[in-house]
């Protein structure tokens, strides 16, 4: 199944940017690094290019692998058409912005700013955990603020994690992989869709399961809690079946703060019920705890850096 995932060539023009190569995979996408050849500014494109049910021909047309997977390809771009352009109306500093849409080769190609930075994922592994509460807040309050919107706009991340979040100049977070969003519809369930061992509650691996906000919430606490520890919370149907996890405020009580312990206790119920049931409601259990210059920074929602890092 190789050439289900063979990536354009360097070189490839895709509307006004040529492709200068591959930097990435995901399960429903190809990203490359690119360049305006009108401006010559450097772009990161995202090619919808879902890994299971589609390939590519020697004429570069993304085809499903076989008859088959027809309605089910042509269904999953309608839907990526429709969240890009849904995302293209959001504006926040801390979410990456969508430049442009471009339409060839019988699918869909999301243009973003290239942002210089570190991804938190690969920091996290290089430190093994044990990140200072400074950096938390200064990271993850940008984050639900912006994941905060979101939800008012009725739609979910679904991916939230470490590695879908990007650290720019002065550990400003970015949060990424957008093409994960999904619209929310009053009663919908959305389960069985994106899923991310240790991040997703148990709720996103059944298509019966009930998906809200509270799905997004339950993924910054485990976000949280791997950049405290290290290591990524045991999968949710396993804490089903016979929970390990031990509540943060007992297994980190004398490395952070009461209040954060809390909320990421809170966060990662099991019950939907028991979870803040938005990013809006996490948010303002830690605001009352923010330096004041983050606080100020998180209302006027500022693209300066939050507060002093201790990154480096």
């Amino acid at each position: 199944m190789a050439a289900a995932r063979e990536t354009l060539p360097t070189g490839t023009r895709v509307g006004p940017y040529r492709i200068s190569k591959a930097i990435a995979k995901g399960g429903f996408s190809l990203i490359y690094l690119a360049s305006d050849d009108d401006s010559g500014e450097e772009v990161v494109i995202k090619e919808y290019m879902p890994k299971k049910i589609a390939r590519r021909e020697q004429d570069l047309r993304i085809v499903p692998i076989s008859p088959d997977y027809t309605e089910n390809l042509h269904h999953g771009r309608k839907l990526f058409f429709q969240e890009v352009k849904a995302l293209a109306s959001l504006e926040h500093p801390n979410i990456v912005r969508v430049l442009a849409f471009v339409l060839a080769n019988d699918t869909g190609y999301l243009v973003m700013p290239n942002e210089r930075g570190r991804n938190l994922g690969a920091y996290l592994h290089e430190r093994k955990g044990g990140l200072s509460t400074t950096f938390l807040l200064d990271v993850f309050v940008p984050i639900l603020d912006a994941l905060a919107l979101l939800h008012r706009r009725s739609m979910l991340h679904l991916d939230v994690k470490p590695g879908n979040i990007h650290l720019r100049h002065g550990n400003q977070p970015l949060l990424l992989d957008l093409g994960a969003v999904h619209p929310l519809s009053r009663g919908r369930t959305r389960g069985g869709q994106v899923i991310t061992a240790g991040y997703s509650p148990v709720e996103q691996y059944f298509r019966a399961g009930q998906v809200g906000p509270w799905t997004d919430v339950y993924a910054v606490g485990a976000s949280i809690r791997t950049c405290m520890e290290g290591r990524t919370p045991q999968p949710a149907p396993e804490r089903q079946k016979e929970d390990k996890v031990v509540p943060a405020v007992e297994a980190l009580k004398d490395r952070y703060p009461d209040f954060l312990l809390e909320a990421v206790d809170w966060s990662l119920s099991m019950d939907v019920a028991k979870r803040p049931q938005d990013a809006a409601e996490l948010l303002a259990r830690l605001t009352p705890h923010l330096s004041d210059p983050q606080t100020a920074r998180l209302r006027e929602t500022s693209s300066e850096p939050m507060g002093e890092s201790r990154l480096l």
